[in-house]
């Protein structure tokens, strides 16, 4: 009864005084969980179930903060934190910075316009075919120093239908031509009329996972059925705007190969999962991660890419718990999390080992992450990444990447203009599909394995690299031919 009266008293006076992004806290059991959600909804103020570990997400006061933390049946209370896409694309020079955001600003009428234009097409309900070689291929150096072709032919696959990779982050260009074909179609919400029409999108949740119409994944940034792919344009991606970074990411992992057109991805015949968290800005919350991994795991992903995190977990003295659980929740059912590594501080990267703010949640010490660091051609270190002896596991390609991008194009420069400025696809962003794509190759290759041999086998097959040396776990880089072997 004193939990009750505490939270009935606390409500009176939380409506009405939300904080930045809210607040996420932790019960110590559910029965307690719901009775406070119980109560939140009596007095009008909504809670968000997380679903995992007991985890909620409110608005509340700085006061009601404090006052929850010392009390007894709450397990944790933490800020639902800011977290961001791993790109190296952002302009920190201060001068260059202010030139790039009074142009962005100059952009944002007509950027508004060509976003809502682009926002959520329909998801294509066929696939595009097409065979013969990748025409930009050999682009792709990432691909040809891991000898891609080499693994695919010694192994006899290009990946299994049935391993599924979420790609978890500003969501995926799913009309891409060279992506289109390796879309996860959710199988129960893949219905068939009389007259042989998808009915897919027919406004009812047909498996009552409680998401309506996911065919293809879910944006929790927005809350609908279709995480397309918002892709800011010209100066807004120098300040911190999503460059198409979802999409980029899908290419690495699994752009289909073999159709005559574009690139080629690691694992070029596994499926695709588009997850949406991240905004057109490039930003997303704690709150929209855990939601997204949670659904991943539930609706059958095995492998999970993230390319976003934050240097350290804010501000918080309690850090960043419900990360770590939605993370756990993940190893618990048998699910690999491949993560960046982080790209510095103002772009210059340093050691997650011993720095105050490491990259997360890549240097968290939990078993099922495989943190990477981000390599040039010439195996140099990005100098943007982050390192470190024990946090960070190996290295793979990150700097000028080649691969897909909305509205069917494919770069490895995002922008160039003479005498101001030349970004090209930098960042652990760009290494952490690699490695996603390079264990579902594994996994194709051998399904009974978990994530526990996946993640050896990928440290394990590595190829030393003097950058690494006592800069990370195994000392080397990816090597996909000798992992397939």
């Amino acid at each position: 009864m004193r939990s009750i009266l505490f939270f009935a008293i606390l409500l009176v006076s939380v409506v009405g005084y939300a904080k930045d992004n809210g607040y996420l806290i932790k019960f110590k059991n559910s029965a307690v969980l719901n009775n406070f959600q119980n109560q939140m909804l009596r007095s009008g103020q909504q809670v968000k179930d997380l679903k995992v570990a007991n985890w909620v997400k409110v608005d509340l006061s700085e006061q009601e903060v404090e006052a929850l933390r010392n009390h007894p049946d709450v397990a944790a209370v933490e800020k639902n934190q800011v977290l961001k896409i791993m790109t190296n694309i952002e302009v920190h020079d201060p001068v260059l910075r202010a030139q790039a955001e009074a142009l962005a600003a100059q952009e944002s009428a007509w950027q508004t316009l060509a976003l809502r234009a682009t926002d959520n097409p329909d998801i294509p309900l066929t696939n595009t075919g097409g065979s013969g070689s990748d025409p930009n291929f050999s682009k792709q150096w990432g691909m040809i120093d891991n000898d891609v072709k080499g693994a695919w032919s010694s192994s006899g696959t290009k990946g299994s239908d049935q391993v599924v990779v979420a790609v978890i982050d500003t969501g995926v260009d799913y009309t891409h031509e060279d992506i289109i074909d390796n879309l996860w179609r959710n199988p129960g919400e893949m219905g068939v009329d009389a007259n042989g029409k998808n009915m897919a999108t027919n406004g009812i949740d047909d498996d009552g996972n409680g998401y309506v119409d996911d065919v293809v994944g879910w944006d929790f940034a927005s809350n609908d059925n279709k995480p397309y792919d918002l892709a800011s344009k010209g100066f807004a991606v120098l300040t911190g705007g999503n460059p198409g970074h979802g999409t980029h990411c899908a290419g690495n992992v699994a752009a289909r190969g073999d159709n005559g057109k574009g690139i080629a991805g690691v694992a070029p015949n596994v499926k695709i999962m588009a997850m949406r968290f991240l905004t057109e800005k490039g930003q997303g919350t704690t709150e929209g991660a855990i939601n997204a991994v949670r659904y991943a795991v539930d609706n059958g992903a095995q492998i999970l890419s993230n390319s976003w995190g934050s240097e350290g977990d804010g501000d918080d003295p309690q850090g960043a718990q419900a990360l770590k659980d939605v993370i756990n929740y993940a190893k618990d059912r048998g699910v690999l999390f491949v993560a960046a590594a982080g790209n510095g501080h103002q772009g210059v990267g340093y050691d997650n080992d011993t720095d105050a703010k490491p990259g997360v949640p890549a240097s968290y010490d939990m078993e099922n992450i495989v943190s990477v660091a981000a390599l040039d051609s010439s195996d140099q270190l990005g100098a943007f990444s982050n390192w470190g002896r024990t946090t960070v596991d190996i290295g793979a390609p990150g700097v000028k990447v080649y691969s897909t991008v909305p509205d069917n194009d494919y770069q490895d420069t995002v922008i160039d203009i003479p005498g101001f400025i030349t970004a090209t696809w930098d960042g652990t962003s760009m290494a952490t599909p690699h490695v996603a794509g390079a264990a579902a190759l594994y996994l194709s290759k051998n399904p009974n394995a978990d994530w526990r041999e996946i993640k050896d086998a990928l440290l394990r097959t590595s190829s030393p690299v003097s950058s690494l040396n006592g800069k990370s776990v195994s000392g080397g880089k990816l090597n996909v031919r000798r992992l397939m072997q």
